[in-house]
Parts: structure tokens; sequence; C-alpha cells
């Protein structure tokens, strides 16, 4: 949890999530039983959660001096960033071919199911799977847009917001495709593409555009809206890169599966890049290209990894880049200043 929110904000935030993918419910009699099914699936896709980016824009919105019960949009503006991440993560799995989220299946998952239930085969019932996810997703990205243009907010900072949205969406494409280009084979990623895909990836999204989008609807000053673009934008990296030593060295609660994933998967993480760098790199290259045989293997890889230094090389470079979010925070009022402290430290405490 990287911020808590109370139990009015979260009923509120759940209230404009529910209302929203309600609105697609509706819509089901009319347009058949299979998409009534993917209405379900969205609905399931979209609940739960630990709700963190919601929760930094009423934070935010509350440490520039706003009160939600001035402001009754704050909760449909701070519901958009939850539902566009659950589009991203929708789509992020078709990306990664996962047909589960969490222990269960996702929306691929389950409509892979079904098309099998139906005799389709396997290539048939991927596909269907597919197709079901990505659309899944575009509902949950429109609703996401939806919510914010509607929401009872002034005209001014509509505008505004929709400018912070179109932000977010179009830097976090660039760093998912620039992510999925970095994992093809042939020639090694550099360091500085990989740290630039992993904040493209989240920083903006997750961090950058919640807490200026609350701070905005406080009415925050022009100039505190750029240290919050700075802010977010290291505490955004910091998280990713935290992520990256989840995947490889997190307990299975920590990754929400098996430990080690990212090493039996292989992938070209800023972690991965920093052990190349070191004299200890045949070594390690030959652990990771065993650590998918199992888990002895993975422990082999992960130990490796840590002896080779690039995970303190990574663990330090996690530390700096929170302590350039804390400086750059200087210049913020007292209570946005500790609301960047406060998520720095919540960060630091995820690193396994």
């Amino acid at each position: 949890m990287i911020h808590r929110l109370d139990a009015a904000a979260r009923a509120g935030i759940d209230s404009a999530i529910d209302d929203a993918v309600a609105r697609i419910r509706r819509r089901s009699p009319e347009l058949g039983e299979t998409f009534a099914a993917l209405a379900d699936a969205v609905t399931r896709a979209a609940g739960g959660g630990k709700r963190f980016r919601p929760s930094l824009v009423v934070a935010s919105f509350e440490a520039f001096g706003g009160r939600p019960a001035d402001l009754s949009g704050i909760y449909a503006v701070a519901a958009s960033f939850e539902l566009l991440h659950t589009a991203f993560v929708v789509h992020d799995d078709v990306i990664d071919h996962d047909l589960q989220r969490r222990g269960t299946l996702n929306i691929a998952g389950e409509f892979r199911a079904r098309g099998a239930a139906r005799g389709a085969d396997a290539s048939a019932a991927a596909d269907l799977g597919d197709a079901a996810a990505i659309l899944g997703g575009d509902l949950l990205l429109y609703e996401a847009t939806r919510l914010i243009a509607r929401a009872e907010v002034p005209a001014d900072h509509r505008s505004e917001l929709l400018a912070l949205f179109d932000d977010a969406v179009v830097v976090s494409a660039a760093g998912e495709l620039a992510d999925v280009e970095n994992a093809l084979g042939g020639t090694d990623p550099a360091t500085d593409s990989l740290i630039a895909a992993a904040h493209d990836k989240t920083a903006v999204y997750s961090f950058a555009a919640p807490l200026r989008a609350g701070a905005l609807l406080a009415g925050a000053e022009a100039h505190d809206l750029d240290v919050l673009r700075v802010c977010g934008g290291r505490l955004g990296l910091a998280y990713q890169l935290v992520d990256d030593l989840i995947g490889a060295f997190g307990t299975p609660d920590q990754a929400g599966r098996d430990a080690g994933g990212d090493l039996r998967e292989a992938k070209r993480t800023p972690l991965i890049a920093l052990a190349r760098q070191t004299a200890s790199w045949p070594t390690v290259s030959d652990a990771l290209a065993r650590a998918r045989t199992g888990p002895v293997a993975v422990l082999e890889a992960q130990r490796v990894l840590d002896e080779s230094g690039a995970r303190e090389r990574l663990c330090r470079l996690v530390g700096d880049t929170l302590t350039g979010a804390r400086a750059a925070a200087g210049a913020l009022p007292d209570a946005a200043r500790g609301l960047v402290d406060e998520i720095a430290e919540r960060i630091g405490e995820r690193i396994p």
C-alpha cells in the first residue's frame, strides 16, 4: 500500500468504479450473452485491488488544501486512474500471453476456456481469449476517459485533467512498446534504454498524473504542478525498479506468482543490464539460461546475481531515485512534501 485511503474516500472511489462498470453491464441484454460474459469479466477485473493510484489523487488533493466534501467530482477523477490501470493490466496480459492474474483466470483466460468449452481448437480458443481481453481493455480505457469527461469539476480544470490523462496514456504506451522491443533477441539493450522504458511504463500514469490531478483540483500553483511532475517521475521509476527486484528476488506473496518469475522468463530488466556490466556476467548468464528449468535453478540464479553486485547496485539506484524525489519535494508546501516523503518510504519498504 503506497497511501492508505480513509473509509469515505474508498467508498466514493468504489462507487464511481461500480457505476462505470454497471453502465457496461446494463447494455448486456440488448447485446447478447457473449457480451454479457465480457461485461462480467470486466467487472471482476475492475474489482478489489489496492487502489493506490486513486488514493494518490485524493491524498494530493487534500495535501493542497482540498476538501472532498466540497468537490464531489474528486472521486470520479480518482476512479478514472484505477480504471486506466485496469485497462493497461488487461492489455499487458495479452502482450505477455498471461492467462491468470493473482492466481485466477483473467479475461483472456476466461474466454480461452469459454472457446474450448464450445469445441474450439487451441488456436481458435486463444484468438477468442485475446480478442475478449483487448476489447475488455478498450471498454475500461473508454470508461476511464468518460469519468473525467463527465466529472463534476470546474470546466477550466477538465481540459487540464484531460491533458494529464492524455500524457499518461501516450507515455505509458511508448514505455510498454519499448519494453516489448527490448525483450527481443539479438543486441542487448543499453541500461539507459531499459531504465527509460521502466520509467515510461509506470511513472506518469501511476504517480505523476494522479498526484498532479489531485493538486490541480485543489487549486495548486503551476510551479507546484511542475514539481509534482518531477517527484512523480522519480517515485514511479523507483517503484518500477523495485518491481524488477521483486520479480527476481521477491516472495510469492510479493510477486503474486512463483518466486523468481522474471528469471525463469529471462526478462531483460535493469537488474540484468547491471549484471551484464560486471566481471561475473558469464557465470550469471549461464545461471539465467538454466533458471527456466525449475526452482533449484532459480535459487542458483538468484545467488549468482546477488554475488555479482547487481542487486546492490539496483538497490542503490532505487535509494538515489527516492532521495531525488524527496529533494525535489522540498519546494512544495509542508503537507505535500510530507506526502512525497510518505510515498517514498512505502516504496523503499517494498524492496525484497
